[in-house]
């Protein structure tokens, strides 16, 4: 396609917290973009985020399509493997774990996977949607019918993730794929913007143009109780 792509990546440890777990990857050159939001306290959070970006980031250049999309579940299966070995070294009862959402894209075609309740959003047409579906109780719960959306946010088990890099058991990814549209915006995010920011929020200060780091800004300055991540990524004609 005749599009130029740009991308842009922010993370602030938010309004509360004095730790940040999250971490970025932006490697337009890579075709590759990703975040991971830790989990597990005392410091194992962001060892475990920190794992999964490493993991990404040593992805050579050159591959095809279909190479990458396989470097990709096989370095997060590894770290999978890897933080599993480690709970376990650190005593009974301990987690190392992250979410993740990991965005690819070569020529005029993208993939989105994840695990956990890091969100990938589309904007397009100046319409928002959500591409990744969260792996989470809330999440769960709103597909029994049993819990309206505009309450999933505020239920007291908010934070409980179903799926994680690292957790107990097999790792599961989900899977996305599309076609690019010239003017796409991309937002890849942790959980810390969009509980502190509405979806219809995010949706104008994308149609206006801003980048990742002012509505990372933005979440922060409206208070933000957890870590806040994003990386946006443009497809300008």
């Amino acid at each position: 396609m005749s599009s130029r792509l740009t991308s842009h990546a922010a993370t602030h440890p938010g309004a509360v917290r004095p730790r940040n777990e999250d971490a970025l990857l932006d490697r337009p050159d890579l075709g590759l973009w990703a975040v991971a939001d830790g989990a597990g306290g005392h410091g194992a959070g962001d060892v475990a985020s920190a794992a999964i970006i490493a993991a990404l980031e040593t992805i050579p250049p050159g591959l095809s399509a279909a190479e990458l999309l396989a470097q990709v579940r096989l370095r997060l299966t590894e770290v999978h493997a890897g933080l599993q070995e480690e709970a376990a070294r650190r005593g009974p009862g301990r987690i190392l774990a992250s979410t993740v959402v990991v965005m690819l894209a070569r020529g005029d075609h993208f993939a989105m996977l994840w695990a956990g309740d890091s969100r990938g959003y589309l904007m397009r047409g100046g319409q928002l949607s959500r591409v990744t579906r969260d792996h989470s109780l809330v999440q769960e719960l709103v597909d029994q019918g049993t819990l309206r959306e505009d309450e999933a946010e505020h239920h007291p088990q908010a934070n409980v993730i179903t799926r994680a890099i690292g957790a107990t058991g097999e790792l599961e990814l989900d899977k996305v794929s599309g076609r690019i549209i010239e003017g796409d915006r991309y937002l890849l995010c942790t959980d810390g913007l969009f509980k502190t920011m509405a979806e219809q929020e995010i949706a104008a200060m994308l149609a206006n143009g801003s980048d990742a780091a002012g509505i990372v800004n933005e979440a922060v300055g409206r208070g933000a109780r957890d870590n806040v991540s994003a990386v946006a990524v443009d497809f300008l004609a």
